[in-house]
């Protein structure tokens, strides 16, 4: 029997394509109110609501323009690729996690993708241990 994440994954995925705005888009437009912890031009970082480690934020492109999950990246998404990657080492470093972190980008239903709005998890502040999940 699938767990209740694995099920509102499946359902989320239906919407992936089609979904007017995410609750990230939300975030982006200051709808709905996030813990920011950094902000520019393409990116945002904020705390999870549900955090799984110590540290646990979330780092999102303010525009999906497409990429509502890291299989549907084409080459014009690579530069924001890469400035999402580097957002979350930089807030990382702010964050204290110069330990080490683990960066997770979940895609679609069998990993559990619930958001379909790109985004890196980037948790730590404690020994993280493998496999994952």
């Amino acid at each position: 029997m699938a767990s209740a994440e694995e099920a509102a994954a499946k359902a989320a995925a239906h919407l992936a394509d089609t979904e007017p705005a995410t609750i990230f888009d939300k975030i982006v437009s200051k709808e709905i109110p996030a813990n920011v912890i950094y902000e520019d031009d393409e990116a945002l970082a904020f705390r999870d609501i549900s955090p799984q480690a110590p540290v646990h934020f979330l780092v999102i492109p303010k525009k999906r323009n497409g990429l509502t999950r890291l299989s549907k990246a084409t080459p014009e998404h690579k530069a924001l690729l890469g400035h999402l990657l580097y957002v979350a080492q930089l807030v990382a470093m702010k964050e204290n996690l110069g330990e080490g972190f683990r960066v997770c980008i979940n895609d679609g239903p069998n990993g559990c993708q619930s958001v379909y709005h790109l985004h890196l998890h980037v948790m730590g502040g404690r020994q993280l241990t493998w496999p994952p999940g």
